[in-house]
């Protein structure tokens, strides 16, 4: 069964990166991200590689890893990835999926795109990022 847009929206509302973001942004977000499907055992992230998408996990759970240690476990509602859509800093774990997990993903080309046309939308995204580097407790 596939989300309808609301509930895309709802889940997006959700990641602090996008806390700021209207109603109108947050669907034209939601217009950009694609639904998959993943087998238990897929690496979706590879620690010290460039990152090109956002994720958020629907359904299943994911392992989150750093030089082989298991920092993690994130489960439905969770995201991963933000970084990725507005730097291109290395990954700084990986991440597997522990389960079959459902996700919604939204690629970095498919974001800036949308932050050319929507330049409000890139000033509320930068402003959370700033505020979660500012707060981060790493």
């Amino acid at each position: 069964m596939r989300l309808r847009r609301d509930a895309k929206v709802e889940l997006i509302s959700r990641a602090p990166l996008f806390e700021n973001c209207s109603k109108r942004e947050l669907s034209e977000i939601a217009s950009i991200a694609d639904e998959i499907d993943l087998p238990e055992g897929k690496v979706l992230m590879r620690e010290g590689e460039s990152g090109r998408e956002f994720v958020v996990l629907l359904e299943g759970s994911v392992d989150v890893t750093r030089k082989g240690r298991k920092l993690a476990t994130r489960g439905a509602g969770e995201f991963l990835g933000e970084i990725a859509l507005v730097s291109n800093v290395p990954r700084t774990a990986t991440v597997t999926t522990a389960s079959a997990v459902r996700a919604l993903v939204v690629t970095d080309r498919a974001f800036r795109e949308l932050m050319r046309r929507m330049p409000s939308i890139q000033l509320k995204v930068l402003e959370a990022l700033a505020d979660r580097v500012t707060h981060d407790d790493h």
